[in-house]
């Protein structure tokens, strides 16, 4: 007699991964809201110093996130993760004691690099977990959002209270949070999954190997199959894709931070605009699964990057239509609320189309490829903008990288023609 095969993910899994996943996104978006405040406004430095602090958090994930995802891949998502966010915790306290530009440097790159991949171990687990079910994926986003909604409004309230000390305080505290729900979370159990991605590999036994040193150090083998995937025209879209969409978010956490400070806005006020876009995001992501199965993947997602790059490129614009203040402020929420719903919208999709086109052992892999190209633009987009702030002026700087990355876009509509249909 033939065993039914239960046909949804683990509802204990599912659980445990959407608990962490309200804490770990959550840590990228606490720090990197308070590095841009606690430079500018306590150490006073400039739109290029601030670009390139925030840039630094991608430094090493640029060149290691390959090998973070291979890590997870060979010896276990939440043995890998734990380790990271268990740095977070010890460098969050070090970031009020760091007042010079290079200690502050040095703090972001490992810091940055250690939030990355607790944020890519929880994406693996979702991925493993969810079997690339944007529905479930989507869920998680969700539930993400609900984090990343919260945790800057309440630091930037302890910062206007308290300074660095208070709000890097929390954030200490917060990644203390996102360890525990990981550290009572199971391991997912890839090799007696419901099933499979891809059912050739149903059955197929995979291990986690006993750690040894050697096999923590980079493999060469590790980073040429992963950017082999950009072979795979779906990996290679979608990989670029998030790169442009994430452009968004280092515009977001550099000059568009240091340009409604001048305005006026408190800490307070900037983590609400931080806290808009993440509570339609997390509205959004729960219509992914749907948004999927009635229109076409890769238009979706160009239209959503186009949207979400004028919204945030519009700043200047947006500001300058009423000399009021609360209404700017209410203007600026409003374009943060829908940059959000595209957001959330994109992002389940984005991670579906990859979970799909790859084989089930090879999630951590894919994960590492999308952040190593996140991280480029995290890298790249804030000290190029904090240079042409300083250079042309602020305004401007937003109106030049629009065009980059619009342009971007273009060349990213005309290949989504070789990417074969996927649904939901």
């Amino acid at each position: 007699m033939t065993p039914t095969i239960p046909t949804g993910p683990d509802p204990k899994q599912l659980r445990a991964v959407y608990t962490f996943g309200i804490f770990s996104m959550a840590l990228i978006d606490v720090f990197v809201f308070l590095i841009p405040i606690y430079a500018g406004i306590t150490l006073g430095m400039s739109d290029t110093e601030i670009g390139t602090l925030v840039g630094a958090r991608s430094f090493f994930s640029l060149f290691l996130s390959i090998h973070g995802g291979a890590l997870m891949d060979r010896f276990g998502v939440r043995r890998v993760t734990l380790i990271f966010v268990g740095i977070v915790v010890v460098c969050a306290p070090l970031f009020p004691l760091m007042t010079s530009f290079y200690g502050l440097l040095i703090l972001q790159m490992f810091s940055g690099f250690a939030i990355s991949i607790g944020w890519s171990g929880a994406q693996t687990l979702i991925a493993r977990v969810a079997e690339g079910d944007a529905e479930y994926i989507g869920r998680f986003s969700s539930f993400a959002r609900i984090g990343t909604t919260i945790a800057p409004v309440i630091a930037g309230f302890l910062f206007d209270l308290g300074g660095a000390w208070l709000a890097y305080g929390f954030g200490a505290l917060w990644a203390a949070f996102a360890f525990g729900s990981l550290w009572i979370a199971p391991e997912p159990d890839i090799a007696t999954a419901h099933a499979s991605i891809h059912p050739d590999e149903r059955g197929a036994k995979q291990e986690i190997e006993p750690f040894r040193l050697a096999d923590a150090l980079p493999r060469l083998s590790d980073y040429t199959a992963s950017i082999a995937m950009f072979a795979i025209p779906a990996v290679a879209f979608t990989a670029v894709a998030m790169l442009v969409r994430n452009s968004s978010y280092g515009i977001q956490t550099s000059v568009y931070v240091t340009y409604v400070q001048e305005i006026g806005f408190t800490a307070t006020m900037i983590g609400l605009l931080f806290a808009a876009i993440e509570l339609t995001a997390g509205v959004g992501s729960w219509f992914s699964g749907r948004v999927m199965r009635r229109f076409e993947a890769t238009r979706v997602l160009v239209l959503t990057t186009v949207v979400t790059i004028c919204l945030v490129c519009a700043t200047p614009l947006l500001g300058g239509l009423t000399s009021a203040f609360w209404a700017i402020f209410a203007i600026l929420v409003i374009a943060q609320m829908l940059r959000g719903a595209t957001q959330g919208i994109s992002q389940p999709i984005l991670f579906a189309v990859q979970a799909k086109s790859v084989g089930r052992h090879q999630q951590g892999a894919v994960v590492g490829l999308r952040q190593t190209m996140n991280r480029l633009g995290g890298i790249t987009i804030p000290p190029l903008i904090g240079f042409l702030s300083d250079t042309y002026g602020r305004e401007q700087s937003f109106y030049v990288m629009g065009a980059i990355l619009l342009a971007v876009c273009a060349g990213l509509a005309l290949y989504a023609r070789q990417v074969p249909r996927i649904s939901g």
